[in-house]
C-alpha cells in the first residue's frame, strides 16, 4: 500500500561530543540512520527522503541514492518537514515522519500507523509507557480512545503529570491534510522553533480525528548520548544473539559474542566465548568457532574449524572442512576444502588448493611496498614450517616446500622446493666463544 516517508536526521552529535553526525554512529556495524531507511524500504514506500542538517554531506553520501534534503537553519521538527514540501508536493497518501536516531522500529508498527491514517486519522502518534515518565510529553486521550492532545511536561497540570502514556514523537500524517496543517504551525515558544507535535492541536481544532498507537519502549528508544548508544548496542546484541540461537547455533557464553547486523549463521554451529563477527560474515552449518577469534567480511563453509585466536579478514572464503588454528590470519584468500593451517601463519591474497597443509610460521609475502601480489598453492601441497612465499609465486599440486625456505620462484607440481643456506657446523666454536665472553666479563668486574 502506498505511503511516503521522511526520516529526520539533523542531529549534530553535540551531546555525544563527536564530530561525526549523530545518525552515522554505528550499532552492530551499521549506521543508525540505515536502520530507519531499511525498515521503511521493507514495506515498499512510494518515496523516501532523509532530512539532514547543514554540513552533513558525509551522511548524505552514505545514504545515496536515497534523496537527502538539507534543513538550514535547524528550527525544529516541524521546520524539518516544511523543508520537504517540494519533495512531497502533490502527494496525498500517508506520510511517515520518523527519526534517524530510532533504530528499533518494526515494520509492523509502521504498517499500523499507515493503516490508521487510511482509516480516517489525520495525525497518528506513537505512544509508550516508560518505566519513568520523567520529562516526556503526555498523551491525553478522549472518551472514544482517540488522541485529544499532547501536553509537554512543563505545561502539565498536576493531574496530567499522573498520565503514564507518553509521546514518542514519531508520527504519520494524512498527505492531503499536511500542507494546510503545516501552514498553521507557529514558532511562538521559548526556542522559536516549529514543533511537529503541534499538528495534533491544530488538527483537533479542525475536528480532524487523531490517534495514538502504543509500542514497547525499546522500539522507540532514541539515542542522544554515548551512554544511550551503548545501551542500544547492548540491546541490539541481545536481539542478534537470540536470532543466532533460533537459527540453530550454540553459543557457549552468549554475552561474550559480538555480532554484526548482517551476520548469517547456519545450523549446528558452535561458537565459543569471546568471538567477534564484523560485517559481511556467513557461517555454514556445523562450523566451530573457537574462543577469541575475530572474523569479518568472510564466507566460511560447512564443518570448518576456526581458532582459537584466529583472525579471518575481508575477502576470505573458507571452504568445507578447513581447519584454521591458533594465531593464524587469513586475508582476501580462498582456502579450498580440507586445507589445514594450524599454527602461527599469515595467508594474504592467496589461493590454497584442497587438502594442502600449511606449516607453522608460514607467511605469504604479498606486499612489496607498492602493490599486493598473489600466491597460489595447489592441491595436496605441503608447506613446511617457517616458510616465506614471496609473491607473486605459485606452488604446484602435490609439491613439498622444505621447512625454513624463502620461495621466490614457482615450484612445479610434485617437486621439492628448497631455498635456504647450506648448514655449516664449526666444532668447538661455541665453547671458545663462551670462554672468551666469560673472560671479558671477569676483567670488567675487576
Amino acid at each position: 500500500m502506498s505511503f511516503a516517508a521522511l526520516i529526520l536526521a539533523a542531529g549534530k552529535s553535540t551531546r555525544m561530543n563527536s564530530d561525526v553526525p549523530k545518525v552515522l554512529h554505528m550499532i552492530a556495524g551499521k549506521p543508525m540512520v540505515q536502520y530507519a531507511i531499511d525498515v521503511v524500504k521493507g514495506i515498499g514506500p512510494d518515496k523516501i527522503a532523509v532530512v539532514f542538517g547543514d554540513g552533513m554531506q558525509s551522511a548524505a553520501d552514505l545514504i545515496a541514492p536515497v534523496p537527502a534534503i538539507v534543513q538550514h537553519p535547524a528550527r525544529g521538527t516541524g521546520h524539518a518537514v516544511m523543508c520537504a514540501r517540494e519533495f512531497l508536493s502533490g502527494y496525498n497518501g500517508p506520510v511517515l515522519v520518523l527519526y534517524g536516531d530510532t533504530p528499533f522500529l518494526t515494520a509492523d508498527t509502521l504498517q499500523k500507523m499507515i493503516d490508521s491514517v487510511r482509516s480516517g486519522s489525520g495525525v497518528v502518534i506513537l505512544g509508550f509507557y516508560p518505566d519513568d515518565a520523567a520529562q516526556y510529553g503526555r498523551l491525553v486521550l478522549n472518551d472514544t480512545g482517540g488522541l485529544e492532545s499532547i501536553v509537554e511536561f512543563t505545561d502539565c497540570t498536576p493531574q496530567q503529570k499522573t498520565i503514564a502514556y507518553c509521546n514518542a514523537g514519531l508520527m504519520c500524517i494524512d498527505g492531503k491534510l499536511m500542507p494546510d496543517l503545516l501552514a498553521q504551525l507557529k514558532n511562538d515558544n521559548a526556542k522559536s522553533e516549529y514543533y511537529l507535535t503541534d499538528l495534533v492541536a491544530i488538527a483537533r481544532r479542525k475536528n480532524i480525528p487523531c490517534a495514538a498507537i502504543e509500542v514497547e519502549p525499546h522500539e522507540v528508544m532514541g539515542i542522544n548520548t554515548r551512554y544511550q548508544l551503548a545501551l542500544a548496542e547492548q540491546f541490539m546484541q541481545q536481539k542478534l544473539r537470540s536470532k543466532m540461537l533460533e537459527a540453530g547455533a550454540t553459543l557457549l557464553d552468549p554475552p561474550s559474542v559480538y555480532c554484526s547486523h548482517d551476520t548469517e549463521i547456519g545450523k549446528d554451529v558452535v561458537i565459543e566465548p569471546n568471538v567477534y563477527f564484523g560485517p559481511k560474515v556467513k557461517i555454514g552449518s556445523g562450523v566451530r568457532i573457537k574462543a577469541f577469534s575475530h572474523i569479518e567480511g568472510a564466507d566460511i563453509k560447512s564443518h570448518a574449524v576456526i581458532g582459537p585466536f584466529a583472525r579471518i579478514r575481508p575477502g576470505s572464503v573458507i571452504e568445507n572442512d578447513v581447519h584454521i588454528g591458533n594465531f593464524v590470519e587469513i586475508k582476501n584468500s580462498h582456502l579450498h576444502s580440507g586445507v589445514k593451517a594450524g599454527h602461527l601463519s599469515y595467508l594474504g591474497d592467496s589461493t590454497v588448493g584442497a587438502n594442502s597443509n600449511i606449516g607453522a610460521g608460514t607467511i605469504t609475502c604479498n606486499y612489496d611496498g607498492f602493490s599486493k601480489h598473489q600466491t597460489t598453492i595447489g592441491a595436496d601441497a605441503f608447506i613446511g614450517s617457517n616458510t616465506a612465499l614471496v609473491a607473486p609465486v605459485a606452488v604446484g599440486d602435490g609439491a613439498i616446500i622444505a621447512a625454513g625456505s624463502v620461495i621466490c620462484k614457482n615450484v612445479e607440481a610434485d617437486a621439492l622446493g628448497i631455498a635456504r643456506a647450506a648448514q655449516e657446523s664449526k666444532p668447538g666454536w661455541a665453547k671458545r666463544f663462551k670462554d672468551r665472553m666469560r673472560q671479558r666479563t671477569t676483567k670488567k668486574a675487576v
